[in-house]
C-alpha cells in the first residue's frame, strides 16, 4: 500500500520544522541550509525554491511561531473591558503556551531580540500580529490605567518582561504552574506598565 505523496505545504514545513530544530540546537550561524534540508529529507534546491535565503527561513519561521502563539493567546478567551484582567488573562494564556511549547519558546528566548530576525520582520511581528496588545496598551492609556509612555517602548518593555518570565519558568520547569510565581510574574510586569 503506498502512502499519499508529500504537498509543497508538507515540504514547506518540513524545511520549517528542521530549521526550529536546527537553530536552537545548533544556532542560526552554524546550521547551514544543506543541514536543514537533510534533516527535512527535501533536496536542496526545494529549500531554495521556498526559501531563497537562510534568512528568509529564519523571518519565516519567526512570523509563524508568533502567530501560533497570538492565536493561542486569543483563543477561547473572552475580553471583559477591564484592562488589568485582560491583560491578566493574555499574560496567563502566554505563559501556558510558553511551557506547553518548550522548543518554540527556546526560540524565542534565543531569536526574539536577536539581529538575525530582521527589524522589519519584528516591527510586523508586535505590530501586526500582536495588534490586540497594541489595542489593549491604547485604550489603557486613554482610560490613565497604563502609563502614558510612547506605544513603541511600551511594547517592548511587554516583550522584555516576557521573555524574563518565560526564562524563568524555562529554568524553574517546577514552578510552572505553581499559582504564587505565575501571579507574582503577571504583577511584575503590571507594575510596569500602570500609570503610578
Amino acid at each position: 500500500m503506498n502512502s499519499a505523496p508529500v504537498t509543497i505545504t508538507q515540504k514547506k514545513q518540513a524545511i520549517l520544522d528542521s530549521a526550529l530544530s536546527l537553530f536552537v540546537d545548533k544556532g542560526f550561524n552554524a546550521t547551514s541550509t544543506a543541514s536543514i534540508a537533510k534533516a527535512a529529507g527535501v533536496a536542496t534546491g526545494t529549500l531554495f525554491h521556498h526559501f531563497p535565503a537562510k534568512n528568509d527561513i529564519m523571518n519565516q519561521l519567526f512570523l509563524s511561531i508568533k502567530q501560533e502563539f497570538a492565536n493561542n493567546m486569543v483563543s477561547n478567551i473572552a475580553l471583559c473591558g477591564d484592562i488589568e484582567k485582560d491583560a491578566n488573562n493574555l499574560w496567563q494564556k502566554a505563559i501556558d503556551w510558553a511551557i506547553a511549547q518548550p522548543l518554540k519558546q527556546l526560540f524565542f528566548l534565543q531569536y526574539s531580540m536577536s539581529a538575525d530576525i530582521d527589524a522589519a520582520v519584528r516591527k510586523q511581528a508586535m505590530t501586526s500580529i500582536l495588534g490586540f496588545v497594541v489595542d489593549l496598551i491604547e485604550q489603557g492609556k486613554q482610560q490613565g490605567i497604563i502609563a502614558d509612555f510612547p506605544s513603541e517602548l511600551l511594547l517592548e518593555n511587554c516583550h522584555g518582561q516576557y521573555l524574563a518570565a518565560i526564562r524563568f519558568f524555562t529554568d524553574n520547569p517546577h514552578l510552572g504552574d505553581d499559582k504564587i510565581h505565575r501571579s507574582a510574574s503577571f504583577k511584575l510586569f503590571w507594575h510596569a506598565m500602570k500609570a503610578q
